[in-house]
């Protein structure tokens, strides 16, 4: 058994292993771990409507001698304050609200967000994930639909940091830009419901050709949640009543990559950038 092993990445570990039904029952504990941490196997296989066996069964598959151990394992990690427990708080409606008390609101909906990012931010893996950034011949970033603009974004630092950086584009020619992809390359993919098919499939090709897969998403479980090497988990802050999103609190995990970068690359960073001013300066690009 893997005792540093979160028991979210214990699930995503051997969940192509998994049954039909005990998949069933490892998603639902994902979604209801403080409930898991002390609800018995019947009240367990009731919820996620499997039969109790499934559930010790699961335990098993898990690497766990039986049930008490794996409920051991998600007891241990709420007590030490990593479990992946999503903030309860939204936006209420504005009519009930009172629309003056929106925008309010709103910026507390997303302190909660990142409050949350903080207390189940892993440092290891930040650096990890750095590490392979650093060490990348080539990175690619996938981020379509309302994801876009962050993958712009991180794109953009990372470019500003670094040589072969690209950004797919969200209007054709994406696949494209596999074309120099190997093992040697890392990817950043960035995916939040509704889950962009084309970002799954091309962040699973760049997979298939050994690339370290980093993915920012909302479960580990999500579709590139699963086949990544590196998650990051955070919401967006959504409005109830009109669809709209934040993904200020996800810029804030892609902050923290492009700063250890930097930190990391000091020295090679601040020629890059006095080369950049320089042509910046000849070229006339800026106001002030």
């Amino acid at each position: 058994m893997q005792e540093h092993s979160s028991f979210e990445n214990l699930v995503k570990e051997k969940f192509n292993g998994l049954s039909a039904a005990q998949r069933k029952v490892a998603a639902h504990l994902l979604q209801h771990l403080d409930q898991a941490a002390f609800n018995t196997v019947v009240q367990i296989a009731r919820e996620a409507e499997v039969s109790e066996t499934t559930v010790i069964r699961l335990s098993y598959a898990l690497g766990f001698s039986g049930f008490t151990e794996m409920q051991g394992k998600i007891q241990q990690q709420i007590v030490l304050g990593n479990a992946h427990a999503q903030p309860t708080n939204r936006l209420q409606n504005p009519i009930e609200s009172g629309e003056e008390n929106l925008f309010r609101r709103t910026m507390e909906n997303e302190i909660a967000i990142m409050q949350h990012n903080l207390a189940q931010l892993n440092e290891a893996e930040m650096w990890k994930a750095v590490d392979v950034l650093e060490q990348a011949d080539h990175i690619l970033v996938i981020g379509h639909r309302g994801s876009h603009a962050a993958a712009y974004w991180i794109s953009f630092m990372l470019g500003m940091m670094r040589e072969n950086v690209h950004l797919c584009p969200t209007g054709g020619n994406s696949y494209e830009k596999l074309f120099s992809m190997n093992e040697k390359s890392a990817v950043i993919v960035i995916s939040f419901p509704r889950y962009s098919k084309e970002s799954y499939k091309i962040a699973e090709a760049a997979k298939m050709l050994g690339s370290k897969l980093i993915a920012i998403t909302d479960r580990v479980l999500s579709p590139v949640g699963r086949i990544s090497d590196i998650t990051f988990l955070s919401e967006v802050n959504v409005d109830i009543n009109t669809g709209n999103s934040s993904m200020a609190a996800v810029h804030s995990i892609l902050h923290l990559l492009s700063l250890g970068l930097l930190v990391k690359n000091r020295e090679t960073m601040q020629a890059r950038q006095e080369r950049l001013e320089q042509i910046y300066s000849s070229q006339d690009v800026f106001i002030e």
